[in-house]
């Protein structure tokens, strides 16, 4: 979208990550999105000195019960009965499509501040049925088309790209040792907002030295439990305003793209390759990603799709979803909330920039290009 009106993102929170069946496995996706709808708009009004008033809130949710969880947690955030609230399935992704859709409508030119982000409860999932047959998933792709489940997909590219176990569990490794370092440095703090007695991300080092010793989960495989994230619950949102509000990340360009649904694993990286070319920009010139990483396999066939190497420093720099958790619609606003604590808090200077990026199931991929804004730009 045109620099000049660039919406910006200028409060962004999370709750802590918990594994499926844990400390937070009592809360629906409304409990779990409405304190950090609540804390963004707090947040927003002490950055901007002002009262924030929110046109829409939009958050993305994959597997809950339905009735429109954004307007849900509009309302238990304490937003009014006049904010009105939208939900969008773009399954691993739709955390983050949910905040471009924001993004969007204030880029077209209606000019009021907006939240989005994303919730998953897996916890409290209701569970589906067929003709009175419970089904563990709707169908990513119709008939005719593969449509591979997200843990046979990253086998399966596991073997078409040649991914080791060995390159697999270090992956996983480094994600957790990582994101420990970045817990126990108190990193995580200040976009974290604590619930039912949690106040880190469960999972971190849980697999880390059980690695090696995990067994495939297919016959001759090279995935493992350590190498799949867990499932999880929690929430992630963030407050966009329109161009010229800073300090924050400015969103400069975005993309949606579909790939081989044989292979959903590897959409990240054309999405990313999008954004990069809108821009007229390379990777060496970006200083922050943040990849979904489902799997290792999958993130690191991204990887080598983007030419950026294993353990490149720039990447998940404080552990990605291996390490901290993928409750699935919620992780792209994750990805988001962490290049804001990564470059906005920790004060990377103006114009510097980030991508996150996710794969999405069906064979897509969503990315965003965001760029560190200090200075008023109107």
């Amino acid at each position: 979208m045109p620099s000049d009106r660039a919406p910006v993102i200028i409060a962004a929170r999370r709750t802590p990550i918990g594994t499926r069946g844990r400390a937070l496995s009592r809360l629906d996706v409304g409990r779990l999105a409405a304190p950090v709808v609540r804390a963004v708009v707090d947040d927003g009004q002490q950055a901007t000195g002002s009262p924030v008033a929110v046109a829409d809130v939009v958050l993305g949710n994959c597997m809950g019960p339905g009735g429109n969880p954004g307007r849900i947690a509009a309302l238990a955030a304490g937003l009014g009965v006049t904010t009105p609230g939208a939900t969008v399935d773009r399954q691993c992704g739709s955390g983050l499509a949910a905040i471009l859709d924001a993004a969007a409508a204030i880029a077209a030119g209606d000019g009021r501040v907006r939240v989005a982000g994303g919730v998953e409860s897996a916890s409290t999932a209701p569970v589906r049925a067929l003709a009175g047959v419970p089904y563990d998933r709707a169908p990513f792709a119709p008939d005719g088309f593969p449509d591979p489940g997200m843990t046979q997909a990253a086998e399966d590219l596991a073997v078409h790209d040649g991914i080791s176990r060995a390159r697999q569990d270090a992956h996983a490794a480094r994600s957790h040792a990582r994101a420990r370092a970045a817990r126990n440095a108190g990193r995580f703090a200040a976009e974290l907002v604590p619930l039912e007695g949690l106040d880190h991300d469960d999972a971190i080092g849980g697999a880390e030295r059980l690695l090696p010793r995990l067994e495939p989960l297919f016959a001759g495989g090279t995935l493992t439990a350590g190498t799949a994230t867990r499932i999880s619950d929690g929430a992630a949102a963030v407050l966009v305003a329109p161009a010229g509000t800073a300090p924050g990340l400015a969103i400069r360009a975005t993309a949606v793209v579909g790939c081989d649904p044989a292979l959903p694993g590897i959409g990240a990286a054309p999405a990313a390759r999008a954004v990069l070319a809108d821009a007229g920009i390379g990777t060496a010139q970006v200083s922050a990603w943040e990849i979904v990483e489902a799997f290792a396999a999958q993130s690191l066939a991204v990887l080598g799709r983007l030419g950026l190497d294993d353990d490149d420093p720039r990447v998940c720099a404080d552990g990605g979803a291996l390490a901290l958790g993928h409750p699935w619609g919620a992780s792209g606003a994750v990805a988001v909330v962490r290049l804001f604590s990564r470059l906005v808090r920790q004060g990377a200077p103006h114009g510097t920039l980030g991508v996150a990026t996710a794969s999405v199931g069906g064979g897509m991929g969503i990315a965003a290009l965001f760029e560190v804004v200090r200075e008023d730009e109107r």
